[in-house]
């Protein structure tokens, strides 16, 4: 479209800097889980309630996924046409079918022991960006603000609402009507299994997704509106004290998405955005690592779905050996890293090149 906004380094870094964040969580919960590698607690996600790092690196690239919905569609508020709404929802789909494979690798290699699961990381970025781009291209900024906020309020009470056969504990894993109603969806297609099973890419938690995507929306639209990195940080700062007040009343959980959860991480990847806005697309300064994020940043979906296939290369042979030499130099939870960094380093050859050569994959 005509008004679309030029690319935002500011955008491609923070977006690589979540990918690779991304890798690394993956990683090392990777070798914890099947090798028995030591890991950092910061690179573990909390088990339940709480904040950890890697619990601010999913809801930012969902967050950015909303910031870049102004910079590629064009004007927002001026209504949905069928063409639109096709590409939407055909660019929407393919991201969830690809996510429908990453998250089925095991149960298409094993189907006898593993079992079908419909939701994961890529589903919830295709729904969370269908909804935001349909509601930017049908509401006025303002409007889609209120929207926001007003999912985030009843996502409360919902949470709290009681459900059939248990009772309400927002401190306990899957006790509260969202994780039941993912039991009653989804069967045992649930992420995690039981009587108070639930998924933590689920169906009702997907609405405050949504509206984490809508925030971002007014992220981008101040970002087009070239006005500045103060109120990205004005703001960020104000989410990250709300949510942290709200968290004491309505739990921080990235496994139920709640809304003290949204505000948090949301308000983080402000700070960093605004931060780096300023550095980058208004100071122009070249930053450390910026070349290096931003080859993963420009190819980000391709760089998450290659370290997803490419994973078992973690376990071979030749990665244990740096380990086991380090170990007794640096400990097990740093030794653990150095395949880690090895398994980014090979993906980052990739989209280097793939950069190099002028090469975008879309989804």
């Amino acid at each position: 479209m005509a008004d679309r906004a030029p690319r935002l380094a500011s955008l491609d870094v923070l977006r690589g800097l979540t990918i690779v964040g991304m890798i690394l969580v993956n990683s090392a919960a990777y070798l914890h889980d099947v090798s028995g590698y030591a890991q950092f607690a910061s690179l573990g996600h909390a088990d339940w309630h709480g904040f950890t790092v890697a619990d601010a690196v999913f809801p930012a690239f969902v967050f950015m996924t909303g910031v870049s919905i102004p910079l590629a569609l064009g004007s927002g508020g001026g209504g949905l046409d069928g063409t639109t709404l096709r590409r939407l929802l055909v660019r929407s789909g393919r991201l969830f079918l690809l996510g429908l494979i990453l998250s089925n690798l095991y149960f298409m290699a094993t189907p006898e022991s593993v079992l079908f699961r419909p939701m994961g990381v890529l589903q919830r970025l295709a729904l969370a960006f269908l909804g935001a781009a349909i509601l930017y291209k049908t509401l006025g900024p303002r409007a889609r603000l209120i929207l926001a906020g007003a999912v985030l309020v009843l996502y409360w009470p919902l949470c709290l609402a009681p459900y059939p056969g248990g009772t309400v504990d927002l401190l306990t894993p899957g006790a509260n009507f969202v994780g039941w109603f993912d039991r009653l969806v989804l069967g045992g297609h649930t992420y995690v299994k039981g009587t108070l099973g639930f998924d933590p890419e689920g169906l009702l938690s997907t609405f405050p997704t949504i509206a984490q995507a809508l925030l971002g929306v007014a992220a981008g639209d101040w970002l087009k509106a070239r006005r500045g990195s103060a109120g990205l940080l004005a703001a960020g700062t104000a989410m990250i004290a709300g949510g942290l007040l709200w968290g004491l009343a309505f739990p921080i959980s990235k496994e139920l998405w709640t809304s003290s959860f949204v505000l948090l991480s949301t308000g983080i990847a402000l700070l960093l955005l605004g931060l780096l806005h300023e550095a980058l697309d208004l100071r122009g300064r070249k930053l450390p690592g910026a070349s290096f994020l931003t080859d993963f940043g420009v190819n980000a979906v391709f760089a998450y779905s290659l370290h997803m296939l490419a994973s078992i290369m973690l376990t071979a042979h030749i990665l244990k050996i740096p380990y086991a030499w380090a170990t007794p130099l640096v400990g097990d939870r740093t030794a653990a890293l150095i395949p880690v960094a090895i398994f980014i380093g090979l993906i980052w050859m990739v989209v280097a090149y793939m950069r190099k050569r002028g090469w975008i994959v879309k989804v």
